[in-house]
């Protein structure tokens, strides 16, 4: 049975944890989805690498363009992750991947865009050879229940200036 991974907590690197698993899963040829929940950059390394790691691995953005601030989320942006949440129950419905990767989507529940009910109910209904990856500050308690694999990426230091690398932080 795929088990369930999560990546939370105030600190960096929640979805560098993810891509990880990824990469180490289409290096096996296992087949990989990325599902971005309130992101839209295609100027990450994950996004631009898709074409190189096809046809095992792909992902999706759902997220306004622009950085709008957790309090400015609105009902644009709820469309887009509930987009995101159904797109991730019909790839399990019709063609399940070896690893789905939800990134942000505790993010999304925290604000409001998804119900964390909805989000349980995907998790309580995977195939069974699908691994999950939650990734995303302030997961619910609930989440921590469910997954096999809890990790809390806490912050205890960084630069005053944060400099984001490409090719380190995005």
């Amino acid at each position: 049975m795929g088990q369930i991974y999560l990546y939370t907590g105030t600190g960096g690197g929640k979805t560098t944890n993810a891509l990880g698993l990824a990469l180490r899963s289409v290096a096996h040829r296992k087949r990989v989805v990325i599902i971005q929940f309130l992101k839209w950059w295609k100027k990450t390394g994950e996004w631009k690498i898709r074409e190189k790691l096809k046809p095992y691995y792909e992902i999706y953005q759902f997220g306004r363009r622009g950085w709008h601030g957790l309090k400015n989320l609105d009902e644009r942006d709820k469309k887009l992750c509930k987009q995101g949440l159904e797109l991730a129950r019909k790839i399990l419905k019709e063609s399940p991947p070896f690893l789905l990767v939800l990134d942000e989507i505790n993010l999304a529940v925290h604000c409001g865009m998804l119900e964390k009910t909805e989000v349980l109910e995907l998790l309580k209904n995977l195939p069974k050879r699908t691994h999950v990856v939650l990734t995303g500050r302030y997961a619910p308690k609930e989440f921590y229940s469910i997954a096999d694999y809890v990790n809390e990426i806490v912050d205890r230091k960084h630069p005053k200036k944060l400099e984001a690398i490409a090719g380190i932080q995005y």
